[in-house]
């Protein structure tokens, strides 16, 4: 199962644009670990500090995460890294917060309800369309044909465009 890590880090005064270049860098560098699924830099959140970055990262597995952790390329990136940024913070993403390509999710609700947005009409589409074709199927392969049509359309095209729409209200507070 894909893991997914955020990262925050402050970035020393007067080291913004060194930083931006390295990590931009260091994050194309880091593919050619073979556990590294995913890599992306967010800067300039709303409402945050003009010095801090986010990094977002996906590993094949837990194993792989610890093993990219662990290796010579990463302790140098990151002995690198500590003289251009304050200490970093680590968050592994859990269940919804993966969606939430931030490194501080909104609140689980707002998530949830973000979600329910996402998933309520893609059932209907599903049902409406898919559904008319696998009608005979057994109830397990339905299910399957409808659970697999679901998570795709939701990751890869509905929470992407929910989030972008719902954006402002996701990182206003409460």
């Amino acid at each position: 199962m894909a893991i997914h890590v955020a990262i925050t880090r402050k970035i020393l005064p007067g080291k913004e644009q060194e930083f931006k270049e390295s990590l931009h860098h260091f994050l194309g560098e880091s593919f050619t670990h073979g556990g590294v699924h995913g890599a992306a830099m967010i800067s300039s959140f709303p409402g945050a500090a003009h010095n801090e970055i986010g990094i977002l990262r996906t590993f094949e597995d837990e194993q792989e995460r610890d093993f990219f952790y662990n290796s010579a390329q990463f302790k140098a990136w990151e002995a690198y890294a500590s003289t251009l940024t304050e200490a970093p913070v680590y968050r592994q993403l859990m269940g919804l917060e993966a969606w939430f390509r931030s490194p501080s999710p909104p609140p689980r609700w707002k998530m949830a309800m973000a979600t329910l947005c996402g998933v309520f009409p893609t059932s209907i589409f599903l049902y409406y369309t898919i559904g008319l074709f696998i009608k005979d199927l057994a109830p397990v392969a339905r299910l399957l044909i409808t659970a697999a049509s679901m998570v795709g359309l939701l990751t890869w095209v509905v929470m992407p465009l929910v989030i972008r729409i719902m954006k402002r209200w996701l990182q206003s507070p409460g």
